[in-house]
């Protein structure tokens, strides 16, 4: 018997025969038609070394869903890196890019009709981007955060790429030369993924887990550590099974869940370029919340409980080894009472894990 799919049309109509003659041509049997089909959003691109390893993931998690039972279809979207992207029309395509990869995404799963999500989340406005297609199209949505940049160190101190941006404002006033500027341009980035430090990255990363949208403990994480790839293989079976039990965006994005990220965000002194992405991401989930307001109703209750750089002397990397997302949230559990609006943080497994 045919899966009850939206993906699987009827096998009487026009639309159906066209389809199946492009989807054999592709390699599918009729047989792999009737499976889950699951979107992989890929954001790669050689622009910029957030995105460099994305391919690698995405070839990983390809089989890891094919494994589980379903069929995926890669797809690709803008991919604006802030340091990169942002030189031509004085930054005018960064923010707006995010809403493009929302479009980007709407096109190609909801004009396809597919049945679920795996997002493939890197530099700033991807997470944002992903989550507010998420919200609008409501289909089952996982979204893999593919960590930060290992950095190196500097004159015997640790640099990364907050630390070039931070000490580069001083080349107009001599406080440092180019020279130095290469020097530590030379050692602030390692490997792939987004820039080391509390900056939007990372703390979409970290919102996308409190928010309930990424897998428990899987933020912040080092681009192709072992445990990226563990998240990465756990991630691709459980969208599948998101699938089967047509767990979707909208009934883990709750209003409670919002204020969730609010506290979280606050409490590791996150970017502010999260307030506007939290509520673009509302409003596409449908919800009535006030997210500014969330902001400030938490602000003197949520403490910062970890300075990460720039915000603080701790490395990303010290964050990840203590815990990382999944450790605030039991802390913010633990000290902040419920104050009528939901669960103060989940301390219970999230939503989209199995029980």
């Amino acid at each position: 018997m045919t899966r009850k799919l939206r993906s699987n049309l009827e096998p009487t109509t026009a639309r159906w025969a066209t389809r199946r003659a492009l989807w054999r041509a592709l390699g599918l049997t009729d047989e792999d038609m009737e499976k889950p089909k699951i979107a992989v959003v890929n954001s790669s691109s050689n622009l910029a070394i957030c995105f460099s390893h994305l391919d690698g993931i995405a070839a990983r998690v390809k089989q890891v869903i094919r494994d589980a039972g379903a069929i995926l279809f890669e797809i690709r979207t803008a991919a604006p890196s802030d340091f990169v992207t942002i030189v031509g029309k004085k930054g005018g395509y960064i923010l707006s890019t995010r809403d493009l990869i929302t479009n980007d995404i709407e096109v190609q799963v909801e004009g396809a009709m597919l049945d679920g999500m795996l997002c493939l989340a890197s530099c700033d406005k991807t997470v944002p981007g992903q989550l507010m297609a998420a919200g609008r199209l409501n289909i089952p949505t996982l979204v893999v955060c593919c960590g930060y940049q290992p950095s190196g160190q500097y004159r015997g101190q640790h640099c990364d790429i907050e630390d070039l941006f931070a000490a580069a404002g001083g080349l107009p006033f001599g406080k440092v030369t180019a020279e130095q500027m290469r020097e530590m341009g030379d050692v602030a980035i390692l490997g792939p993924g987004v820039c080391s430090g509390m900056g939007t990255a990372n703390t979409m990363h970290v919102v996308c887990e409190a928010l309930g949208m990424a897998l428990p403990g899987s933020t912040p994480v080092q681009a192709n550590s072992p445990h990226m790839w563990e998240v990465v293989e756990a991630a691709g079976r459980r969208i599948v099974a998101m699938v089967d039990e047509e767990l979707k965006p909208r009934d883990i994005m709750t209003k409670a869940a919002f204020a969730n990220a609010a506290k979280v965000t606050l409490a590791v002194s996150g970017s502010i370029n999260a307030v506007k992405h939290l509520a673009a991401i509302a409003q596409e989930s449908g919800l009535d919340v006030d997210v500014h307001g969330l902001f400030e109703r938490y602000a003197d209750t949520a403490l910062p409980l970890i300075g990460v750089r720039p915000n603080g002397l701790t490395s990303t990397e010290a964050f990840e080894a203590a815990g990382g997302a999944r450790a605030v949230i039991k802390q913010l559990d633990a000290v902040t009472p419920d104050d009528g609006v939901g669960p103060v943080v989940r301390s219970r497994p999230s939503p989209i894990m199995s029980s």
